[in-house]
């Protein structure tokens, strides 16, 4: 038997735009526990990570725990670690913003907790080559990643154990492998399991480059959270006592040394140079694809294991981080928000105000709205909301140096990276970006002053765990028989029963991608069930065919005019519309034309849809067509309306609809059924409002009406 070294590295983090009470609770039920359990076990040495988000607030409401941390900082106890300060995925950020993160948060540790950070956490484990160079150049020596990173260039089990060196462009860099076994050992096994699974490399050799060196350091390296916060482990790790429990089997090991990694690097050399390719964690890489083949490869997978093969699945690899924003439209747009104001906040002039755009840019790239797993990520509206208004107020501050008055401006060219060109539409208050190529669709509608995406709504699409509504696994099943901690298996996905019927009342797809604004030719027995499921039989494809664009401005206002003709089954039915911006306008002016030159009428309806990122319960978000309030949360119907207000009442915005022509309104719940850490869940992203006007056109003859959107309220000069 030789000695094992074992570096335990503890990662914290909240999203930017959760809500207190969750901060409070996980602090409550984890961070506290866990620094309180090293309080009593000073023999435990390891490292620990606090993200930004989870830093300002922790300053702001628990300093005293802040405290007892640089106290087990300053006795030895505890090794801090730095990364991005808003917990970016930094593979996909700019150069600057990436340096910026870093340093930032290496800033922060060092007033904090008074110490220098020579460790980094990277985001999701998110790997690409050309990282070691951004993240060597801020003074880091070395990073963690996953075991998987090192399995996807030949390396076996028994080499992960110890730090090799990468490098780019000359710029050398540590990385440390985070071994998977570990990770689902602790908590969920008992501590007698996990201190035996070190024991057997203890008394094991491995043969590296001719000779022979002992399996000297074991790196785990995961989330706070699991140590309290997910469902079912604060009763295994506190009211059970495993962390205490299995701390004190650590202290009692004479072979075993607890060392943190940074101690073990300036220790020891490197187990030899290494080149890493893109990768993140095994999860992880699978939810990147899309559905089909995320099921087909844990199919495999379970094939392997179940048949003796499992020394090949370290060979399987998932997708590619980056195909997240493939797989979700609405993240590509953050994504892409994100780079142009990044370019516009740094063209800025140095002072107060650009520090102030830059450190709004920043919060918007934190990594949790851009991606989809087994927590909510994309799905939880106030976490995408919150990273659309701090990236609309970075470039309203960048735009506003630029612009000092009032001002309506546009741009033409591809803003999404599809290769089609889209029109925006700018002015000092609002934000308006039209999509031709997608039936002239608004993807995108800024209210600069409440620093609101308006349009934040989510596409219904397919996930490869909606299987499960099918086959739901119950609370009481075979999720929930962890003899030790009785918590789910990573991955297992649970519905509690008297749930399902709920769920599947929601469960719908959309065809395309659910934009702000489009106009629809539907047939006039369209109901609102067909709507709300989008099955309704369309005409012309107007809702998401191509449209000719050109902009027109004036000395205050810019105008989109899009128009598509379609060849419906008697003519020829043409669609011309105007978007107008107007400077100083908070609202926008839609404009439909329709013409028609048939043999006979043409009888159908215009359905004008405006999607409308709302939040709340179902009492604080509603809609008044001159009935009073009634809640977003179910389907209305109004026959005649010559004035919609939709109003979210906790934060005082309301969006008001003024047609020239008397509309019928139909007002559809939008819901997402997504998985999440305590199982499948309903969230509601907003209302699908539908402006309705039965047409009879009579051949040569044409039909226009203009809708007025005003916006009023929830004034914010930053966001929260």
């Amino acid at each position: 038997m030789h000695r094992v070294s074992l570096s335990l590295v503890i990662h914290n983090h909240q999203p930017v735009g959760n809500f207190d009470e969750v901060f409070a609770k996980a602090t409550d039920a984890a961070y506290e526990p866990m620094i309180a359990a090293l309080e009593r076990h000073p023999k435990v040495r390891l490292a620990l990570h606090y993200t930004g988000p989870l830093l300002d607030w922790l300053r702001a409401h628990r300093r005293e725990l802040l405290r007892r941390v640089r106290s087990l900082v300053g006795r030895g106890q505890v090794e801090m670690l730095t990364g991005g300060y808003y917990e970016p995925v930094l593979a996909i950020i700019p150069d600057a913003d990436r340096r910026g993160q870093i340093e930032k948060l290496t800033r922060a540790v060092s007033d904090e907790f008074g110490t220098a950070a020579e460790g980094l956490w990277l985001a999701e484990r998110v790997w690409e080559p050309q990282l070691a160079r951004s993240i060597g150049e801020t003074g880091v020596r070395y990073v963690i990643v996953d075991d998987t990173h090192f399995q996807a260039v030949g390396l076996e089990d028994r080499q992960l154990f110890g730090y090799y060196l990468t490098e780019d462009q000359g710029v050398p860099l540590a990385v440390f492998p985070s071994l998977r076994k570990l990770r689902y050992l602790i908590p969920w096994a008992a501590p007698e399991e996990v201190i035996a699974y070190l024991r057997s490399l203890a008394d094991e050799d491995v043969r590296t480059e001719g000779r022979v060196a002992p399996l000297d350091l074991a790196l785990m390296g995961d989330d706070g959270e699991k140590f309290g916060l997910w469902p079912t482990t604060y009763a295994l790790c506190w009211e059970r006592r495993w962390v205490d429990r299995f701390f004190a089997a650590l202290e009692a090991e004479p072979w075993l040394d607890l060392v943190t990694p940074g101690e073990y690097r300036r220790a020891n050399t490197a187990a030899g140079r290494i080149y890493l390719p893109t990768g993140t964690y095994d999860e992880m890489a699978q939810w990147a694809l899309p559905p089909a083949q995320a099921t087909r490869l844990e199919a495999f997978r379970r094939e392997l294991d179940e048949g003796g093969r499992s020394e090949l699945t370290p060979l399987l690899r998932g997708g590619f981080w980056r195909h997240f924003l493939v797989k979700y439209a609405e993240v590509n747009t953050m994504h892409h928000l994100s780079l142009r104001a990044s370019r516009k906040v740094h063209a800025m002039s140095p002072g107060a105000e650009r520090a102030r755009a830059r450190d709004a840019l920043w919060a918007g790239q934190c990594n949790c709205p851009y991606w989809h797993g087994v927590f909510g990520g994309v799905y939880l509206p106030h976490i995408r909301g919150a990273a659309f208004s701090h990236l609309i107020t970075a470039e309203a501050l960048a735009d506003g140096a630029a612009h000092p008055e009032p001002y309506a401006d546009s741009e033409t060219e591809d803003l999404d990276g599809d290769g089609r060109p889209d029109v925006r539409l700018a002015t000092d208050v609002a934000v308006c970006t039209v999509s031709p190529a997608r039936g002239g669709s608004v993807v995108e509608w800024h209210d600069r002053p409440s620093r609101r995406h308006l349009g934040n709504v989510l596409t219904r699409r397919p996930e490869a765990y909606h299987a499960a509504l099918r086959d739901a696994r119950t609370e009481d099943g075979a999720a929930h028989d962890r003899a030790e901690g009785g918590a789910p298996e990573p991955g297992d996905t649970v519905v509690p029963p008297l749930a399902q019927a709920d769920l599947m009342r929601w469960f719908a797809y959309d065809r395309v991608r659910r934009p702000t604004l489009r106009v629809h030719l539907l047939h006039p027995g369209v109901t609102p069930e067909q709507l709300a499921r989008d099955e309704q039989d369309e005409r012309g494809e107007f809702a998401w065919g191509d449209y000719a664009a050109r902009v027109e401005r004036t000395p205050t206002a810019i105008r989109a005019l899009l128009t598509r003709r379609a060849l419906l089954a008697d003519g020829e039915c043409v669609i011309e519309r105007t978007i107008e911006a107007a400077a100083g306008h908070r609202g926008l002016m839609h404009t439909t034309r329709v013409r028609w030159t048939g043999k006979t009428p043409l009888n159908a309806v215009l359905d004008e849809e405006w999607n409308l990122g709302v939040f709340g319960v179902p009492e604080d978000v509603t809609l008044n067509a001159g009935e009073g309030p009634q809640s977003l949360h179910e389907v209305t119907a109004y026959e005649r309306c010559e004035r919609v207000e939709v109003a979210e009442h906790h934060s005082g915005l309301t969006i008001a609809f003024v047609p020239s022509e008397p509309p019928a309104v139909w007002a559809l719940p939008l819901f997402t059924i997504s998985n999440s850490e305590s199982g499948i869940e309903k969230n509601f992203q907003g209302t699908m409002l539908h402006l309705r006007w039965p047409l009879a056109i009579r051949p040569g003859e044409e039909w226009e009406q203009t809708t007025v959107a005003e916006v009023t309220g929830a004034e914010s000069p930053s966001p929260s």
